[in-house]
Parts: C-alpha cells; structure tokens; sequence
C-alpha cells in the first residue's frame, strides 16, 4: 500500500507537468474577429485539442461573418457557435503566443499586462472585403481559409505539436 502511495505521488505531478506542457495558451487577433481569427481559431482547435485558443479583434465585429462560417463548414468545422470579442479582455492574462493575422491588428496589437512568449505576424487578406455575388465572395472566404489552413498547419508542425517533434524555432512566421 505504501508503495502504492509513493508511486502514485510521483506520478501525478509528472502526468500533470506533461499535460501543461503541451496546453499552450494562444490568442489570434485581427481587426473585426469575423472572419480570419475565427477561421485559425478553429483550425488550431481542430489540430490539437489541447491547445487553449482564443480569438478576439481590436474593433470587433457584431458577429461572426456567415461566409467565414460556410467555408469552415464544408471541412467539417463548427465556428457557429463562437461569439466576436475584444482583444481588451485578454490584456491582462499570459500567452505562449499572439498571433496577428491582418495588418492592422498587427499595427495596433496593445501592450499586454500577461506575460507574451512569442508575437508573430501572419497576415491575410480581408475575405470581409469581398465583393459581387454571394459565390463569388464564397470563393474569397474559401481562398483566405486554405491558406489560414495551410499557414498555420505550418505553424503548429513547426512550433506547437506537443508530441515534441515541434522545433520551437524562433522565426518570425511572416
């Protein structure tokens, strides 16, 4: 029984370290959080459940664009449940990672208060901009969100697997 005791408090705390080793915490910030964040959101949720990923905007948007939702869709992810916030909310709290994935946000990413590993820039057009029939600008949301997919597979295979075959490189990912 002793023996049991001993092996299970020393494997607790070893299990335990594991396990937050590999929940990174990371924010994705763009200007309207209705579209592109919401999209690497869910692409990163869809990698590795483990990660905690958060999205917000520095304006943000009264809701998540429908286009985004539709694209995301047909590969077989939800955003339809996820709500627009502000990227003041998050100030004080610490990430592994913020992530900038439109120009402006990255012009205007505030200062956290939490403590911030690593910022980088991944920037894509605005699909929101899109103009001409409802299939045309599905067509645009469809472009940006392969390529989210793509940058930020990239991204998670470089950096942030947790099985350990991650590099933890250093470069900026723009």
């Amino acid at each position: 029984m002793r023996l049991l005791i001993i092996a299970v408090a020393i494997l607790i705390p070893a299990a335990f370290a594991a396990d937050t080793a590999t929940n990174r915490r990371i924010l994705v910030l763009c200007t309207g959080n209705s579209a592109r964040s919401q999209m690497a959101e869910g692409f990163l949720h869809s990698f590795d459940s483990t990660l905690a990923v958060y999205s917000a905007g520095t304006q943000p948007a009264a809701r998540i664009n429908p286009f985004a939702v539709q694209a995301m869709k047909e590969l077989g992810i939800d955003i339809s449940a996820g709500k627009t916030k502000s990227v003041n909310q998050f100030i004080s709290d610490s990430f592994d990672y913020v992530i900038t994935v439109c120009d402006d946000a990255d012009k205007n990413c505030p200062n956290f208060r939490g403590k911030v590993g690593k910022r980088l820039h991944i920037g894509f057009p605005d699909p929101a901009k899109a103009t001409g029939t409802d299939d045309e600008k599905l067509a645009v949301f469809r472009k940006v969100r392969d390529d989210i997919r793509t940058r930020f597979r990239e991204l998670y295979d470089r950096e942030l697997r947790g099985d350990g075959t991650g590099s933890q490189s250093r470069k900026r990912a723009n």
